[in-house]
């Protein structure tokens, strides 16, 4: 997100850009300092399993890492990372996905982090000292604006992050010019059944929360493809669930669910 603005997503009334910001970095910075408190969303290890992610990765990654991943989805089978491939995640928080990540391309392949949390990318960076994964970088920044070049990975990845951005098309247009030709964007993330109404995109709480800046599914995806992908499959992720009541609301009114993406550049 660009903090410097009031942005208008989609037809939706304007958020501010810069409230959002702090809302969501205060939020994130709790779920890596303390991954027990109480947010909307679950955490941790069982949530983690019920996903998808298979059990042995979650062995051979830091415990800590684990305890403070608030993804949405699971994407590694639609991701099919292989070994030597590069990787980077977007909104990459304490680095769980990096580090699966980094178990699939292996010592030969490499793998990126960018999060706008100082918070959590201090934990990842301890995490992948302490642990010694060599093969892992983390970079402090915003998913619309990297500074990578162009054609630089295999695959992007990111998990429940693209939703609590502004501006979501300049985020896949960004993911596109940092992919190779025939580069993999493999996602999950939030999205609704029923347009939400401006009480709650106006809201910078709910949208940090992963509610507020939620695409109607439909609009999600076109932006997909108006960046210049080809969707190959979109799953619904069933086993995701919010946890508060204000979101188990927004759940029940307006179809707020979890979806996983594929989609390669064209």
């Amino acid at each position: 997100m660009n903090p410097n603005t009031t942005q208008t997503i989609e037809h939706y009334p304007a958020v501010n850009a810069i409230d959002l910001e702090e809302k969501v970095k205060s939020m994130y910075r709790e779920v890596a300092s303390n991954p027990e408190g109480d947010f909307h969303f679950e955490m941790g290890r069982t949530m983690a399993e019920r996903l998808g992610y298979e059990p042995l990765d979650l062995d051979r990654i830091p415990s800590n890492a684990i305890d403070s991943f608030a993804g949405v989805g699971y994407f590694f089978d639609l991701a099919d990372i292989q070994a030597g491939e590069s990787v980077v995640d977007l909104g990459s928080g304490s680095g769980m996905d990096t580090f699966v990540a980094a178990l699939k391309t292996g010592p030969e392949g490499s793998v990126y982090g960018i999060d706008m949390t100082d918070e959590q990318i201090r934990k990842a960076e301890s995490l992948r000292k302490l642990y010694k994964f060599k093969n892992v970088s983390y970079i402090g920044g915003y998913i619309q604006s990297t500074e990578f070049t162009d054609n630089r990975f295999d695959v992007v990845i990111s998990n429940g992050v693209i939703n609590l951005a502004v501006d979501k098309k300049a985020v896949f247009a960004e993911a596109k010019r940092i992919l190779k030709p025939g580069g993999r964007l493999a996602i999950s993330d939030i999205v609704t059944e029923v347009h939400l109404p401006e009480g709650i995109t106006c809201d910078a709480t709910l949208w940090a929360a992963c509610i507020g800046g939620a695409s109607h599914e439909d609009d999600y995806v076109e932006a997909i493809c108006s960046a210049g992908f080809e969707i190959k499959e979109v799953r619904e992720n069933r086993q995701y669930q919010f946890i508060s009541d204000n979101a188990k609301w927004a759940t029940d009114k307006y179809g707020v669910k979890s979806i996983s993406i594929l989609a390669v550049k064209q």
